[in-house]
């Protein structure tokens, strides 16, 4: 069976294309990923098997051999620096809470400052 890369994938429209280690390119159909897999990312190596379609070579039987590594992942901070920022976050949403309970919400640019705090810290969770 041949194998390949995943050149790119858009998981809203349900198909992409691979590059095969020779260089063809191939489409890759949603329905052609193994059960329970909805999404691949770039770089994603599989083996798969090759079939003429109406528009040229179709992956069929897609078995993923390694998934390509998370740029998130490997950029995020130290988990016990990830730990420091979610203490003080837990400090600063008291604060916050407190404010709430008094009827007030936080000032428009303190606002967005906490929501971008949440969100840096999500995403280095989510990771």
């Amino acid at each position: 069976m041949p194998t390949g890369k995943v050149k790119w994938y858009e998981p809203s429209k349900g198909f992409g294309f691979l590059v095969t280690d020779d260089g063809q390119e191939v489409y890759l159909n949603a329905s052609a990923l193994p059960a329970g897999t909805t999404e691949v990312r770039p770089g994603t190596r599989m083996e798969f098997g090759v079939a003429e379609g109406r528009k040229g070579a179709q992956a069929l039987s897609v078995r993923i051999l390694d998934v390509a590594p998370s740029v998130v992942r490997a950029k995020r901070k130290p988990a016990e620096t990830t730990a420091l920022l979610v203490e003080d976050l837990i400090k600063l949403l008291d604060t916050v809470s407190n404010g709430l309970r008094s009827g007030r919400y936080p000032e428009k640019g303190q606002g967005a400052t906490i929501a971008s705090v949440l969100r840096a810290v999500a995403d280095d969770l989510d990771a």
